[in-house]
């Protein structure tokens, strides 16, 4: 694991249940905006259960990719509290 993914993981971890972070918000508080998709690109590696990357969302508003796949990204998010317009 690189030191730019445990920066992002920490990040993530602190999300709350029913609620979400941009792509671009975490890549924010790495002082970088432009690293939202580098972001991704982490949150893609990770195999650690205890960082919901479920709730790293796009800026537009759609869920994004999961490993997992989308609707169960969908299904995990409503269960935790989050909204998800369809």
């Amino acid at each position: 694991m690189t030191e730019f993914e445990k920066r992002v993981y920490n990040i993530v971890k602190i999300i709350p249940r029913g609620k979400a972070l941009t792509y671009k918000q975490i890549a924010l508080r790495l002082s970088n905006a432009g690293l939202a998709r580098a972001v991704g690109n982490a949150l893609n590696k990770n195999k650690d259960p205890l960082v919901p990357c479920h709730r790293v969302i796009r800026s537009d508003g759609k869920t994004g990719g999961y490993r997992l796949g989308h609707l169960a990204k969908i299904k995990i998010l409503e269960r935790e509290g989050f909204r998800v317009s369809k």
